[in-house]
């Protein structure tokens, strides 16, 4: 699949001119990706075991942002969100829906794997509200109910708190909806919670299409 425009700064400027003023705010998302990504990598504010953290990955300014609640084995090895299993069924997934994967990010809401949870909430979230603040997703969705629970927790100015209504489209700024599914690393593996995770995040399409391309 191509990948359409993505958010084009004012239809009323010249192409060229909407294109670099696009190509600028790219390269300072990259550089401020990069910066948090060191400072993610380096975080021993946990008490951690000889993992590393998890980075996210994707497009810098994406229009979709995926949020699960922690990693697993193939992404803790790799060092980064979405890497193996998780990845490979958002990418079916989103290919069935006919949305484009190059304009989606994902990360981890907890960095590490063998964190004890009350460490890793309270530690962690200011990582992904600033993945959030880099990437100005329109599309949030977070995967998992203990994911929506932390989000509600430590949401910041003009974030509304969601409820657990799975596939429901939902306000969550002026500017970004929120899709809450259930936790995709759960949903793996057992037929009738891949099934529950499917009609979900199969909302995700419906919203693509609907959405005008700036």
């Amino acid at each position: 699949m191509e990948a359409g425009p993505i958010h084009i700064v004012n239809d009323s400027l010249p192409v060229t001119e909407a294109n670099e003023i696009y190509r600028k705010l790219e390269e300072r998302a990259i550089e401020e990706s990069n910066d948090l990504n060191h400072r993610v990598a380096h975080c021993r504010k946990c008490r951690r075991g000889e993992f590393l953290p998890t980075v996210g990955s994707g497009h810098p300014l994406a229009d979709i942002f995926l949020l699960k609640y922690q990693p697993r084995y193939l992404e803790v090895t790799e060092g980064v969100a979405f890497y193996g299993r998780s990845g490979m069924a958002m990418l079916k997934s989103m290919e069935r829906l006919g949305v484009n994967p190059l304009i989606v990010y994902g990360t981890n809401l907890v960095k590490c794997h063998d964190v004890d949870a009350v460490e890793g909430e309270k530690n962690c979230p200011v990582f992904w509200l600033e993945e959030f603040q880099i990437t100005q997703p329109r599309l949030m969705v977070i995967m998992g109910r203990q994911t929506m629970d932390v989000v509600n927790r430590d949401r910041i100015a003009g974030m509304r708190k969601l409820v657990w209504n799975p596939g429901t489209l939902q306000e969550f700024t002026a500017f970004c909806k929120a899709l809450v599914t259930p936790d995709i690393d759960g949903a793996l593996d057992e037929e009738h919670a891949k099934s529950d995770f499917w009609r979900a995040f199969r909302n995700l399409g419906d919203w693509f299409r609907d959405e005008p391309p700036y």
